[in-house]
């Protein structure tokens, strides 16, 4: 089971951090990762984290958005910074691109 939170409503140039818990997974194995979904556009990966600890990050968060995970807790986080309008979506964690949890919805209005 994975299960994002720590979304909510933010102004813009504020922060926010969500969190993902991922039970019953072979969490240090895998590699995790953060989607968004836009309202009218398709899901597209923001982040990822490999099990050695490696990230990515697509140019439009890259400079403002910090993946981490901790093996201990089973949980990745994504640490949102500068948040613009436009990073409004409904957030997922994935592992192995393969499993997915519910969303969580982050608005970014003033």
């Amino acid at each position: 089971q994975l299960q994002a939170s720590g979304g909510g409503l933010v102004q813009p140039g504020g922060s926010l951090k969500l969190s993902c818990v991922a039970t019953r997974f072979d969490f240090t194995r895998s590699r995790m990762s953060w989607y968004r979904q836009a309202p009218g556009k398709e899901r597209e990966r923001i982040a990822y984290i490999t099990s050695s600890g490696t990230t990515g990050y697509i140019d439009s968060v890259k400079g403002r958005f910090t993946i981490s995970r901790d093996n201990a807790k089973d949980t990745i986080y994504l640490q949102m910074n500068s948040l613009k309008p436009e990073d409004t979506a409904v957030y997922y964690c994935a592992l192995n691109d393969k499993y997915w949890g519910r969303g969580t919805l982050v608005t970014v209005s003033s």
